[in-house]
């Protein structure tokens, strides 16, 4: 039986395909689990040019798995700007800032990026502009209304093929505080098992509402059991393959198997916990409803209470309860020191 909390993005519904590249999404619509926030997958051939085009209802936070794009925004009133994003680069784009992303590099480009809605919504620019009439765009940009008798007047391309050379502006290359570079980051977090690296309001200002973590288990590695205690998590199988077990408030145990291109969703509060199913281990790409995610381990929760409050808790005498280790900050990752369960 499928599990409610997995889907697959890259066998998720086309929102377009053409030989210039593709966009799969999923919303609560397609994956009812969903709270709060959704994911898409945009692929670029090479020269492909995603339309300018802005969300209505939802922060953007984008990950770059493979390739180079050239992102263009203009914010609120003249806030414009222009950079260069390589593979393992973050962006982010405000709800209602104009925005395209462009592919300036020899291969595919893939971008995961997740919208701080369940239901997200965008307007483009040239569907925008097709809605005004001649008169009104002459009067706009101060030119005859004649020289707007070309426009087609059909519904936009969401992803087109450049014609001509790139041209990547030399500001391009300048700190951006949109662009966040996740993969240059030192891990704040460190193990022999595993780290993470954590693109969250810390480390990144621009953020407000929306997060992400870079989520490395070894082989040898487990993320401990844990909840998040008002945040959603929203985590996207980059490499490996992995398990999951989540509890449900009615005390259901859900247990499944992933792989690449699978999404998880996990609701707010909801205990849960990853492990390796290979030796080469497991990336995620993880994205929380919140700017700085709250957590709350299984290790560090035994070192909140008396071991009579436990042992009570458990129902069996203090003196059979293991010794478990006094923990003041949870770990996060945890070292796999027994064998995996069948």
């Amino acid at each position: 039986m499928a599990s409610p909390h997995v889907a697959s993005l890259h066998t998720a519904p086309i929102t377009f395909e053409g030989d210039a590249g593709e966009i799969r999404r999923l919303t609560r619509t397609d994956f009812p689990m969903l709270r709060r926030m959704s994911i898409q997958r945009i692929v670029l051939a090479p020269g492909g040019v995603r339309e300018p085009q802005w969300n209505v209802n939802a922060h953007q936070l984008a990950y770059v798995t493979r390739g180079r794009v050239l992102v263009s925004v203009l914010g609120n009133a003249d806030a414009f700007a222009t950079f260069v994003v390589d593979a393992g680069q973050m962006f982010h784009i405000e709800s209602g800032a104009v925005a395209h992303i462009e592919n300036v590099g020899d291969g595919d480009a893939e971008i995961i990026a997740a919208l701080r809605s369940a239901h997200p919504q965008h307007f483009s620019f040239a569907g925008s502009v097709n809605a005004m009439t001649d008169s009104v765009l002459g009067n706009t940009y101060d030119l005859p209304a004649v020289a707007f008798e070309i426009l087609p007047r059909r519904d936009p391309t969401p992803i087109f093929r450049r014609q001509g050379p790139v041209r990547i502006p030399d500001t391009a290359g300048l700190p951006n505080a949109r662009l966040f570079d996740a993969d240059g980051q030192q891990s704040p977090l460190s193990y022999g098992y595993g780290f993470a690296k954590l693109a969250r309001a810390q480390y990144w200002a621009a953020l407000e509402d929306i997060s992400m973590y870079h989520l490395h288990i070894a082989g040898n590695g487990m993320r401990e059991p844990h909840w998040h205690p008002v945040t959603a998590e929203l985590g996207y199988v980059w490499k490996g393959r992995g398990r999951m077990r989540v509890l449900g408030p009615d005390g259901t145990v859900d247990q499944y198997e992933l792989e690449p291109g699978q999404v998880y969703f996990i609701p707010r509060a909801f205990p849960h916990h990853i492990e390796t199913l290979g030796d080469d281990g497991l990336d995620f790409l993880i994205f929380f409803d919140q700017p700085t995610p709250g957590d709350i381990g299984y290790r560090a929760t035994a070192s909140a209470f008396s071991r009579e409050v436990l042992a009570g808790a458990f129902g069996i005498p203090e003196r059979d309860l293991p010794t478990l280790p006094f923990t003041p900050i949870d770990p996060l990752i945890v070292e796999r020191r027994n064998p995996r369960d069948a």
